[in-house]
């Protein structure tokens, strides 16, 4: 009887791995926007990259926010002004090597490369044999994995063969040899993008797969279509993952919620940015580069603007002057207002043009800032006034 329920738990278990062995290979639902050239030399462009870091931001308390890891704790430590403002600038460093993002390159094909062919060598074995460098030191994209066939053919590995042959001899950590289930089954994956967890989804993604991955292309795509029919784009602001997201929607022509949102979360300059990034991908003929640069005459960087938040945070409230009183109490400087101006008639010229494609909900979206921004505008002129402070 013992024997006859180790047989049946046995029988199971063999079951259920090939269950497992199937749900691994189960194809993935296709995305239905897919980047129909490369877009590489775009996405690493000088430009480009300045227009997705400005739009991503840099929210210090995002970046640095706790996290399910095995190690949470704080340090505390006492610190002369000079070693602070060191350590200031490690925090920002820090940040944004954090906030790198992932590249975009197009799908990489799997082309077979012989090297040659030696008919004697033909049914010398029964098993084909894989060659791998192993040298230490080396990147995985460098490193040559070639296989003998059992008809004598030496040729390189399959991208599929080269990538588990990497990772058997220098595991990434928290790399699979098989697919994860997140990934396999559509019920999951389906239940992920309903809790908006696109962060946890995108983190994930990165690990298992190179950008060049047809999986990863197919995936990313997905949480970004979601992403734009849920309007969540602040649960990635402040990630890794933001300005991807952003040029994904620049590239395929769909940037009026993300630009809605912008809009309603008084991020102005971001909207121009967004708008900017359109007319560059598609080599639309208006001059946005005046506008950009008269925004960064008026705006401070993000690296500037998150080491005046750290010195603000460590300043006594009693120590703060006047403007820096109303600049807390409104929200914004007089530059910031200057710079809504500037971006406000960018930002209508789009709509105006038949490159918008929502018109009517920008336009409300546009009107509620200028009535909410007046009466701001209204309010600074007045406490200024109060106390006496000169317009500069």
């Amino acid at each position: 009887m013992h024997l006859l329920r180790q047989m049946r738990q046995l029988n199971g278990l063999q079951g259920l791995r090939q269950a497992l062995r199937q749900v691994s290979t189960a194809p993935t639902k296709p995305a239905t926007l897919q980047y129909e050239r490369d877009p590489q030399p775009l996405f690493t462009d000088t430009e480009t990259q300045k227009l997705l870091q400005s739009m991503t931001q840099l929210h210090l308390d995002r970046v640095f926010r706790k996290r399910t890891v095995p190690d949470n704790s704080s340090e505390t430590k006492f610190m002369s002004a000079e070693q602070l403002e060191s350590e200031f600038r490690h925090m920002v460093e820090q940040a944004q090597h954090t906030l790198r993002m992932p590249p975009i390159v197009e799908i990489k094909k799997d082309v077979e490369r012989v090297i040659t062919k030696d008919p004697a060598l033909k049914d010398f074995a029964s098993t084909k044999f894989v060659f791998t460098d192993i040298t230490f030191g080396r990147r995985q994209s460098e490193r040559k994995v070639v296989v003998r066939e059992t008809d004598g053919t030496l040729s390189y590995a399959s991208l599929d063969t080269t990538k588990r042959m990497n990772q058997l001899y220098f595991p990434l950590e928290g790399r699979q040899t098989f697919t994860p289930r997140m990934f396999a089954l559509e019920e999951l994956m389906a239940k992920c993008l309903e809790e908006h967890k696109y962060e946890f989804v995108l983190d994930r993604l990165l690990v298992q797969y190179e950008p060049h991955e047809p999986e990863f292309h197919n995936i990313s795509a997905r949480v970004f279509e979601h992403l734009n029919e849920s309007k969540q784009f602040d649960l990635l602001r402040s990630t890794r993952h933001f300005g991807p997201m952003a040029f994904f929607y620049a590239w395929h022509r769909c940037i009026d919620d993300l630009l809605y949102d912008m809009i309603r979360r008084d991020y102005l300059p971001n909207a121009v940015e967004l708008i900017a990034l359109s007319y560059k991908i598609h080599k639309v003929p208006v001059e946005y580069q005046a506008t950009l640069a008269k925004l960064n005459e008026l705006q401070p960087t993000p690296v500037e603007s998150a080491l005046a938040q750290l010195r603000a945070g460590m300043r006594p409230e009693e120590q703060q002057g006047i403007e820096e009183e109303i600049h807390t109490a409104i929200g914004k400087t007089e530059q910031d207002f200057a710079a809504d101006e500037i971006s406000l008639k960018f930002i209508e010229q789009y709509i105006a043009s038949e490159h918008a494609l929502k018109k009517v909900q920008l336009e409300l979206a546009v009107q509620t800032f200028k009535e909410v921004n007046q009466e701001k505008l209204q309010l600074f002129q007045g406490l200024r006034k109060a106390h006496g402070v000169q317009a500069s």
